[in-house]
C-alpha cells in the first residue's frame, strides 16, 4: 500500500479528474489524502480520505473583457501566484504529517510541486488541459521568459532554489487527461490517459421525460466561470435552436439563471444538470471549449460547436477543430445565424460525427482512471 497526496486548486474542472484517479487508487487499497481549500473536495473525496486545509487568496473578480495577454497576466499575477503563496503552509503541513510516497500536483496548484521539491518527495503532475502539456507559451519566447521569471521567484520563496526543472511539469510523470492527437508535444514523461471520469455525488435531478427522441438534442454550456459573459451568447443559442424547433431541442446550463422562464418544449434551462448522464443522449454540444466538457463530449462521440473565450480554450478549440470533430465560431460575434449554421454543419454532415466517433475510440483506448492510477502506482514503486 502506498500513500498519495493530491494537491488541487479550488476549481471544479481541475478537481474532478483528480477525484476520479484518487477514487481508483483508494479502491486498489492505497491511502489517499488531499491538500485543498476547505469545502472544495469534501463532497467528492473518497469516504475517509484525509483533507488538509489550505488557505485561498482573497477572491479577485476577473473583468469579463480580458482576453489574450491581459488575461494571461491576470491569471498569473492575480490568481496563480497568490494561490501558491496561500496554499503553501497547508501543503507543507500535509507533506509533513501524511508523508506521501507520491505527491500529485495539479499544474495550477504550484504549491504542491514546490513543496515536493523542497522536501524531496517524489511527485507527478496532473495536467487537466492539453494547452499546458507541452507548454502553451513555448512558441512565444517573451511570454515564456516572463512566466519562467515568475516561477523562479516562486521557487526562491517556497521551493528548492537549486532546482532547475519547470515546476509545471514533473520530471518523472505528467498525467495528461487527453490523447496525443489533441496535443502538440513529444515530452517523454507525458502519459496520455484520456479523460478521468468520476461519478459525481449529489448529481442534480433531471426531467428525462422532457427529451424528445424524435428530435436532435443539443447541450449548451459555458462552464461555471463564465456566467458574467454568457447571457447574450446563451440567448443566441436558444434562438438558433428555436428556429429549428421542428427537428431540434436544447438543454441549456444556466448557472446564473440569466434565462429564467425560457423553458418550453424546445428549450429547457436549468441551473445544473447531470452532464455525464446526459451526454449519451445528446446529438451535439455547444460550449466554450473547456477541456473537461470537450473530452466528456468526445468520450460519447458527440460533435461540438465551440466558442472559446480565453485561457486555454482557443488552444483546445483549435485542436479539436483540426481533428474534424468541431466547428469553431467567434464568441463575441456568434449570433443565431452563425450558431445555427454551425449546428447544421455538425448535425447534417457525416464528417464531424465520424471524427467525433474516431476520437471517442482513441480516448477510451487510453485507459482513463485505471491507466492514470497504474502510472502513479508504478511511480511509487520505483526504487
Amino acid at each position: 500500500m502506498s500513500r498519495f497526496l493530491f494537491v488541487v486548486p479550488p476549481l471544479a474542472g481541475h478537481i474532478n479528474p483528480a477525484a476520479a484517479v484518487a477514487a481508483e487508487l483508494a479502491a486498489r487499497g492505497h491511502r489517499v489524502a488531499w491538500a485543498a481549500v476547505p469545502g472544495t473536495v469534501r463532497d467528492i473525496a473518497v469516504g475517509g480520505a484525509e483533507v488538509y486545509p489550505c488557505a485561498a487568496p482573497a477572491r479577485v473578480h476577473r473583468p469579463s473583457a480580458l482576453r489574450g495577454a491581459a488575461a494571461l497576466r491576470f491569471l498569473w499575477e492575480d490568481f496563480l501566484l497568490p494561490l501558491a503563496a496561500a496554499m503553501t503552509p497547508g501543503t507543507r503541513k500535509a507533506v509533513d504529517e501524511f508523508r506521501p510516497d507520491v505527491l500529485v500536483a495539479d499544474q495550477q496548484a504550484l504549491a504542491g510541486a514546490l513543496a515536493a521539491e523542497r522536501f524531496g518527495v517524489r511527485w507527478a503532475t496532473s495536467a487537466t488541459t492539453p494547452a499546458e502539456v507541452g507548454g502553451s507559451t513555448a512558441t512565444l519566447p517573451k511570454v515564456e521568459a516572463w512566466v519562467r521569471s515568475l516561477l523562479t521567484g516562486l521557487r526562491e520563496r517556497f521551493g528548492d532554489p537549486g532546482a532547475t526543472h519547470d515546476p509545471r511539469f514533473s520530471p518523472e510523470l505528467v498525467l495528461a487527461y487527453t490523447v496525443a492527437e489533441l496535443v502538440d508535444t513529444s515530452a517523454p514523461n507525458v502519459r496520455f490517459v484520456g479523460p478521468a471520469l468520476h461519478t459525481r455525488r449529489a448529481a442534480p435531478q433531471f426531467p428525462w421525460e422532457w427529451l424528445d427522441r424524435n428530435r436532435a438534442t443539443v447541450l449548451v454550456s459555458l462552464g461555471t466561470v463564465n456566467t458574467d459573459t454568457g447571457s447574450r451568447f446563451l440567448a443566441e443559442c436558444t434562438a438558433a435552436v428555436r428556429n429549428r424547433a421542428h427537428r431540434m431541442q436544447a438543454v441549456v446550463i444556466d448557472p446564473a439563471g440569466m434565462l429564467a422562464g425560457a423553458a418550453d418544449a424546445t428549450v429547457l434551462t436549468l441551473l445544473r444538470v447531470p452532464q455525464l448522464d446526459l451526454l449519451p443522449r445528446m446529438s451535439a454540444v455547444i460550449c466554450h471549449a473547456g477541456h473537461n466538457t470537450v473530452t466528456e463530449s468526445l468520450w460519447h462521440g458527440v460533435p461540438l460547436v465551440v466558442a472559446p473565450i480565453r485561457d486555454d480554450q482557443p488552444f483546445v478549440a483549435a485542436r479539436i477543430t483540426a481533428a474534424g470533430a468541431a466547428v469553431r465560431v467567434r464568441f463575441g460575434r456568434a449570433d443565431r445565424v452563425r450558431l445555427g449554421a454551425a449546428l447544421d454543419t455538425v448535425l447534417d454532415g457525416p464528417d464531424h460525427q465520424a471524427a467525433a466517433r474516431r476520437l471517442r475510440d482513441r480516448l477510451r483506448a487510453a485507459g482513463g482512471t485505471g491507466a492514470a492510477a497504474g502510472h502513479l502506482e508504478a511511480l511509487a514503486a520505483r526504487p
